[in-house]
């Protein structure tokens, strides 16, 4: 198993990064595809029309959000990866680190290589100068 963490700054507040990333249309509008997640312990979601699914295991509002992940590239009977993201108050906003572990060999470049360019890019345009 593999694992690894990423982190990067966002100019906005670390509730609004927090609430966007467990809204359906703010996770939607952030990554530009339908996203179904919800902010509640053990609901599922579903993101890039199934491509990851998985569900909450712990929620610390503006603070910690801790889910059971995979995607449809997980060999059959592999369990769910763990995604720990952290959301620490910055001058600046918040730094978000996503701690992914669990990760099946020869699957973690990928995933950090996705997580980089199809989340933390996104969401600096996203998140730019937001205040609210």
């Amino acid at each position: 198993m593999e694992s690894f963490e990423i982190s990067e700054n966002f100019n906005a507040p670390r509730n609004v990064v927090y609430e966007a990333l467990l809204d359906s249309v703010g996770h939607g509008d952030i990554i530009g595809e339908h996203a179904e997640i919800r902010n509640r312990v053990d609901a599922p979601f579903r993101i890039w029309d199934g491509y990851i699914t998985g569900r909450n295991l712990e929620l610390v509002p503006n603070t910690r959000i801790l889910q059971a992940w995979r995607t449809t590239e997980f060999p059959a009977g592999a369990p769910d990866s763990t995604v720990e993201t952290l959301f620490e108050r910055t001058d600046e906003g918040c730094r978000v680190t996503i701690r992914h572990s669990g990760i099946p060999d020869g699957q973690g470049d990928g995933y950090r290589k996705g997580w980089a360019d199809f989340y933390f890019k996104p969401m600096r345009k996203y998140f730019k100068g937001r205040k609210d």
